[in-house]
């Protein structure tokens, strides 16, 4: 029995994705998919995280990220770095982080 791989993946998204709800979208997104990580506004007016779960999953909020948002957001580039593949878990759920 083959267990599919878990990875984790850290995001950055440029764009108009401040004051447009864009972290809770992206919370309920991460969630509906079994994700699990964190999401936040940074000063440079962009939002940033960090996702885990399955690989299949992952690449769907990653398309969900890059071309979705919410549904007032502008999203200009979507960046993904440190992606590796994950033994566990370090998250529990997917929460709003305030800086």
């Amino acid at each position: 029995m083959s267990t599919e791989e878990m990875i984790s993946v850290d995001y950055e998204i440029f764009g108009r994705v401040q004051g447009v709800f864009f972290r809770k979208y992206t919370q309920a997104e991460g969630k509906k998919l079994g994700l699990v990580g964190w999401v936040q506004n940074t000063e440079a007016g962009t939002v940033q995280g960090q996702f885990q779960g399955p690989s299949n999953k992952v690449r769907q909020m990653q398309d969900w990220l890059k071309s979705t948002g919410s549904p007032k957001s502008q999203i200009i580039k979507a960046e993904f770095k440190n992606e590796k593949n994950v033994k566990s878990l370090d998250h529990s759920t997917f929460k709003i982080v305030r800086p």
